[in-house]
This record gives structure tokens, sequence and C-alpha cells, in this order.
């Protein structure tokens, strides 16, 4: 399985490849950030986030994209940045016909390190260990991002059973006249 993680963000859009899959050693294939000018007009930080997202697609042709979900906070310019980056990932995705998952933080934490509430260093150190690299990934997005696509390839396989399973059960479930299971 091959992953493009996307840590989403206006100024810095952390990217990165991992192949492999659930309990053998992974793969990293790539690693980066696409980065915008602070001082540039939003439309335009948006095209450059999807010009640098479409040339890792391009470059790696991933099966999945993971995107961390976007969580509240306390500021709404930084939420809001990085909605936009995060939806920007998603339809670069979806226009070339990838699966998207969305991860929060605290499960690409819990996946990587076994706590969700690890800090940025200890997920860099685990990236680094896991992906056996020389150092961490710099800056802590591009850590980041290939933290999402480790969480990503470790999930899925549980995921796609869970999803198996409930759709079968609604398959199975018989429908009575007022539309509602038994």
């Amino acid at each position: 399985m091959r992953v493009l993680g996307v840590d989403p963000g206006l100024t810095r859009c952390g990217v990165g490849v991992v192949e492999g899959v659930a309990g053998r050693p992974l793969t990293m294939l790539g690693v980066g950030v696409v980065r915008t000018p602070a001082d540039a007009e939003l439309g335009q930080r948006l095209v450059a986030v999807e010009q640098g997202i479409e040339e890792w697609i391009e470059e790696h042709r991933p099966e999945f994209v993971a995107v961390e979900r976007v969580f509240s906070q306390h500021n709404v310019q930084t939420v809001m940045g990085t909605a936009q980056a995060s939806a920007v990932a998603m339809l670069c995705a979806a226009r070339r016909g990838i699966p998207v998952a969305l991860h929060t933080p605290s499960e690409v934490k819990a996946a990587v390190t076994g706590s969700g509430r690890a800090d940025k260093a200890q997920v860099g150190a685990m990236v680094t260990r896991l992906l056996r690299l020389a150092a961490p990934p710099k800056p802590a997005d591009a850590a980041d991002a290939l933290a999402l696509a480790i969480c990503h390839i470790w999930r899925a396989p549980a995921q796609n059973r869970l999803q198996q399973a409930v759709a079968l059960q609604a398959a199975r479930a018989p429908i009575t006249p007022k539309g509602r299971t038994t």
C-alpha cells in the first residue's frame, strides 16, 4: 500500500509518502513541505498548495491519501487556513479517484507512539525509528505527514474489515414498511 500523508497548512503543508503493509517494515519514498508566502493573497496560496500536492501525487502515484482531520483550535485564522489546505488535498485526491482518509491528531499520535498525547518530538523520533531514517524529518510538518501515512497503513486493514461488516449487516437487515430495520 502506498500512502501520501498530508499535514495541511497554508504556510507549510507537510507531505510524505510511505509504502508498506501492516506488520512489515515500512519504506519512506519521499518527504517534504509545500510552502507558500504568508503575505501572498489567499487564492494564490491555495493554488500553490494545489500545485504542490498535484506534483507529489503525479510523482509518487499513491493508492490512498491520508489527511489530518481539522480540529477546533482557539485561533480561528489558523483553523481556517488548515481547513482550506485540507480541502485542497482532498480535492486533488478526489479528482484522480484516490480514496481519502481523515485521521485526527490524537489517532495519529496513538498509532505511531502509543500515546494520543505524544508531543512533536516523540512523533518525530518514532517516525525516524519506524522508517529507519538517519534523523527526524524537518520541519515537524514533514514528520507529521509521514506519521499520517504510517497511521493509515496500520489502521486501514481494520477499518476496511469494519466497513465491510457494517455493509454486510446492512444488506442482511430486513427493511420494515416505514424504512426502519428490524
